[in-house]
């Protein structure tokens, strides 16, 4: 199995600027101790309003989904945002497709290791690996993210976050 880039791996400046983008801050917890906010548990991040928590092994790719429904949902859920991000089944894909876009902003990271590291921490697509379902597959959640703002035409993240109630 893969070992898949953890917080402590990379250039942490870039990926909080990249948050303070989106209106997030981070907050980093004590190896070994249960974060806050976190739906999963072990070294999953939090999400506690627009507080993302997370621990030196947390996954980037645990960062970034976070992240990503943090901007993806709506003005009411975040202003109530404690753990559990709610959203449907075409919100959540597009947190996966946004959250494979805004890899290419954290240096030495990137889509292509991003999707090989959701790949190896076990998310699933219905053909079979991350990037067959973004090359392939994904077309309803990049429109998803369009029709919100969220992405450009060209597929360029436009760096806002969702304010709509839809």
């Amino acid at each position: 199995m893969t070992r898949v880039r953890r917080f402590s791996d990379t250039d942490q400046a870039p990926l909080v600027q990249l948050l303070q983008r989106f209106g997030l801050r981070m907050e980093l917890g004590p190896p070994d101790q249960p974060i806050p906010g976190s739906f999963w548990g072990d070294e999953e991040a939090g999400l506690a309003g627009n507080t993302l928590v997370l621990r030196p092994d947390t996954p980037l790719h645990s960062v970034l989904h976070e992240a990503c429904h943090f901007i993806c949902m709506d003005q009411d859920r975040r202003l109530s945002l404690d753990t559990n991000a709610g959203g449907d089944y075409d919100e959540e894909n597009a947190v996966c497709y946004l959250q494979i876009l805004l890899a290419d902003e954290i240096p030495g990271f990137g889509r292509v290791r991003m999707m090989a590291d959701m790949d190896a921490w076990g998310y699933t697509f219905r053909l079979g690996s991350a990037r067959a379902w973004f090359e392939q597959d994904a077309e309803d959640a990049r429109e998803w993210l369009i029709a919100r703002g969220l992405v450009t035409e060209t597929g360029k993240p436009t760096f806002t976050i969702r304010s709509e109630r839809q």
